[in-house]
């Protein structure tokens, strides 16, 4: 079900401190650059500031595993015990994502995303 590791979202405040520091750091700019979201493509991964992020109630940083479908794994990972904690989200280029939270209480996100290798075209 899992196609690998792609994305890890921190939750950002400030958005314009956040990328004006993390562009420093990767030395690249974002390659998706909007006020609810930025994304930086660093060696095949996704590295993401979310301004309306999760720090604020514990959960903290969130990671998302690549998958072919993004139904299907939510689907799959209800079946499995999971709690759906955030619906299908489409943000455009075919970039959807979804969170479920574990029996234990973690969030796992899921993320189709074609703009990465090993992604179905």
């Amino acid at each position: 079900m899992f196609d690998g590791l792609r994305t890890i979202v921190y939750p950002a405040e400030d958005l314009a401190v956040a990328k004006e520091w993390w562009t420093r750091v990767l030395g690249v700019p974002p390659y998706f650059d909007e006020p609810f979201y930025v994304g930086y493509s660093v060696h095949g991964y996704e590295l993401a500031l979310d301004p309306n992020g999760r720090a604020e109630n514990g959960d903290g940083p969130v990671t998302y595993w690549g998958v072919p479908d993004v139904e299907a794994a939510v689907a799959k990972l209800v079946g499995e015990g999971a709690a759906e904690h955030a619906a299908v989200t489409d943000f455009g280029g075919g970039i959807r994502t979804a969170l479920v939270r574990a029996p234990d209480g973690n969030l796992v996100g899921v993320i189709e995303n074609p703009h990465f290798p090993g992604s179905p075209a």
